[in-house]
């Protein structure tokens, strides 16, 4: 059973359509959330458990939404997840997308800092909110 060190929440955006941040890159990833969690007292197997959400209008084309999360700070940082989603051309309403993800053995530094981007393939796209992005560090 692992015992839980740290957790910590990044909430940009509580209330749907809250917010209003244009995509104005194509394909360029455009930073949602970060957390940094504190490894004191981590062991053997420490694991981080990572879960988000961020909802977005799109253009009136196919669009593919793509999460990205890495471990540091930077888009070109080691990526633990990514994930995306194309939407078709009869969606309307704010697009709501959610997402789970782990790291499992990350090495162990004072603290371990995860950011999670956004990026689209179609300019139009707008971040709407919500959007959060939290995990927890457990080790053996």
């Amino acid at each position: 059973m692992g015992t839980y060190l740290d957790a910590r929440t990044s909430q940009n955006a509580s209330i749907a359509n809250s917010i209003a941040i244009p995509i104005l890159l194509l394909n360029a990833p455009q930073l949602f959330g970060q957390i940094g969690l504190v490894t004191a007292g981590a062991t053997t197997n420490p694991r981080v458990l990572l879960k988000g959400t961020i909802s977005l209008t799109l253009p009136l084309a196919l669009a593919g939404i793509t999460i990205t999360i890495v471990r540091g700070t930077l888009s070109t940082d080691p990526v633990v997840y990514s994930a995306t989603s194309t939407f078709s051309l009869s969606v309307l309403a704010p697009q709501v997308i959610t997402f789970s993800a782990a790291d499992f053995n990350p090495p162990i530094t004072p603290q371990l800092t995860y950011t999670a981007f956004v990026s689209s393939n179609l300019l139009g796209t707008v971040r709407v909110g919500p959007e959060s992005f939290d995990g927890i560090l457990v080790s053996d």
